[in-house]
């Protein structure tokens, strides 16, 4: 079964992530982009997950049998450097072996285009309808390098070079802090601390080394996978805390006091500072399940606001298009205009910091100022298992109030959001997992944990 789903094909290693559909998966992508020209380069890079080196080096293997000029990554890399290297590189399309925040039995296939975005659902068809068409053609990995047809090549030294333009450094030397980044045993570290070289930043690790089990849980920056990074940074007197997904292109961050602070607050916080500090044009994008404090923001800016379905591929449609300045997704992700249309958990630390500069304030003054202003939005979420459901979530029982409030709209953008004057309640099957996602918002953290039970009840009774 080979799938592309919200990001990518994703599946379980040795059921149906195995090296032949990978290989199968290859030869229908070589077909599709030999259709529309000859001569194509591609980079491949990989993360820290079972077998990821080696399905790549597969990948570059039968793309090189196609003809392709096929540039393998030397090492794991985060999946912002592929993208990066197709929009400023010339590559014509990129491949990163990753299933990003899954648990570590997942596997994943992702296709980056020349624009350094991920692959839309036009490009992802159009290899599906390829799938088994045509016989796999494969070089063997040695011979393909001594004929110069794959080239193993370290290819992150761009991607740093460019956040020091990006960022004002000059800025952030200014501030004096010590930060505590969680990898969560994946590919981000190392990065931030290059670009910062000699800021006067403290920086340590969490879970910095190898493991492809990820000590069993899913490399995915919610709170509760980050109980050691909140003790630790407010136990021992860090200035805040970062966690990275297993990818590199989600964040989460920890306050001082040890308070988890995830991407529905950073979205808002950041869009001010590119607006107001960086004096950004455009406007702000976010998905369906996005914050209310984001639409605030954006009306308090004078900026537009865009709203797509689940899926950075939608906010990437939106840079392409000139009509935002950042836009980013519930479950970390977020990108700037300028940079490439995709999702940098680094990236977005960077931003954080150059924020706290500008401002002359803390990374805990900074929310405060926030929440002062916009007041406290309270963000849930839930996931329940596709197996224990009898029918899907277009069958849902949709009431005419919830807790006695009237639902005054029912949005189907991308599953069902039933939108009260006062808060949200939302149904919608993932793109990646077999799951049910219930999310839920409110000014309350009471309501919105009673409205997920609400909603739970709901899927359950299906």
């Amino acid at each position: 079964m080979i799938k592309f789903g919200t990001d990518g094909w994703r599946a379980i290693i040795a059921e149906d992530f195995t090296f032949d559909n990978v290989k199968i998966t290859a030869q229908a992508l070589a077909d599709y982009y030999n259709k529309q020209k000859k001569n194509n380069k591609a980079v491949i890079g990989y993360d820290r997950r079972f077998l990821s080196a080696d399905f790549a080096q597969a990948v570059a293997c039968v793309l090189a049998a196609n003809g392709i000029k096929a540039v393998l990554s030397d090492g794991d890399i985060p999946t912002p450097a592929v993208s990066f290297e197709c929009l400023y590189s010339g590559y014509d399309f990129g491949v990163m072996i990753t299933a990003s925040h899954n648990p570590y039995r997942f596997n994943g296939f992702k296709i980056k285009t020349r624009e350094g975005a991920g692959a839309d659902k036009n490009v992802t068809d159009g290899v599906e309808r390829l799938l088994g068409k045509s016989r796999v053609e494969c070089v063997d990995f040695s011979q393909g390098k001594k004929k110069g047809i794959i080239k193993v090549e370290k290819i992150t030294e761009g991607y740093v070079k460019f956040f020091s333009k990006y960022i004002d450094l000059k800025k952030i030397r200014k501030l004096k802090m010590k930060v505590l980044i969680d990898t969560m045993h994946g590919v981000g570290n190392g990065y931030v601390a290059d670009v910062l070289g000699k800021c006067g930043t403290k920086i340590d690790y969490l879970h910095n080394d190898y493991n492809p089990s990820f000590e069993g849980i899913s490399p995915e920056p919610v709170a509760a996978n980050l109980k050691e990074l909140m003790l630790k940074v407010k136990g021992q007197g860090y200035t805040c805390g970062l966690c990275l997904d297993g990818d590199a292109d989600r964040i989460a961050m920890v306050d001082s006091k040890g308070n988890f602070i995830n991407a529905q607050i950073l979205l808002p916080l950041l869009a001010i500072h590119m607006l107001k500090n960086r004096k950004e044009e455009g406007g702000i994008g976010k998905t369906v399940v996005g914050s209310n404090i984001i639409d605030d923001v954006a009306i308090s800016l004078g900026a537009a606001c865009y709203e797509t379905p689940v899926g950075f591929k939608y906010i990437s449609n939106l840079f392409k298009d000139n009509l935002i300045c950042i836009g980013g997704e519930e479950a970390g992700g977020i990108g700037y205009r300028g940079y490439i249309p995709e999702r940098d958990g680094s990236m977005s630390f960077l931003l954080v910091l150059e924020m706290m500069a500008y401002e002359n304030k803390t990374f805990d003054e900074l929310l405060a100022g926030l929440y002062q202003q916009y007041g406290r939005w309270f963000y849930s979420r839930t996931a329940i298992s596709v197996k224990s459901l009898k029918r899907g979530i277009d069958n849902l029982k949709l009431p005419d109030a919830l807790f006695g409030h009237k639902v005054e709209r029912v949005n189907k953008l991308d599953g069902i959001k039933l939108i009260t004057k006062d808060f949200w309640l939302m149904f919608r099957a993932s793109g990646t997992e077999p799951i049910v996602r219930v999310y839920a918002e409110s000014k309350s953290q009471v309501l919105s944990d009673k409205l997920i039970e609400l909603g739970k009840k709901m899927i359950y009774a299906l």
